[in-house]
């Protein structure tokens, strides 16, 4: 199994809750296909730069997750066809273990 990183903009006017069902969806199909949710890191509303099938902003959703190599593939081919989805991005996880991403929440101070 492979470690990658998805970024998924959905569309604000399609998804309810700001993206809760959605994150747990994906995290069921993971699961279903064998492979484990490492991190989900709902990043919130944003503005695009540039309209998006005519929509000037969008729900931004982080996951990194750990799956076999030909579920990358279908996961694309399935999103693609999902109306929620206006955009999405996955690659290959390598950042190192000792650096935290810069989306999850501070830690607590000592």
């Amino acid at each position: 199994m492979k470690k990658y990183e998805a970024i998924f903009i959905l569309d604000m006017r399609k998804v309810e809750d700001e993206g809760k069902a959605f994150s747990e969806e994906f995290a069921k199909l993971i699961q279903s296909w064998g492979g484990t949710m490492v991190e989900s890191v709902m990043m919130g509303r944003r503005q695009f730069a540039r309209e998006i099938r005519k929509r000037k902003a969008g729900v931004y959703l982080n996951f990194v997750f750990e799956v076999d190599p030909e579920k990358e593939t279908q996961i694309r081919e399935q999103y693609k066809l999902d109306e929620r989805v206006l955009r999405i991005m996955i690659i290959l996880f390598d950042r190192p273990e000792n650096v935290r991403s810069s989306l999850a929440a501070p830690e607590p101070a000592e």
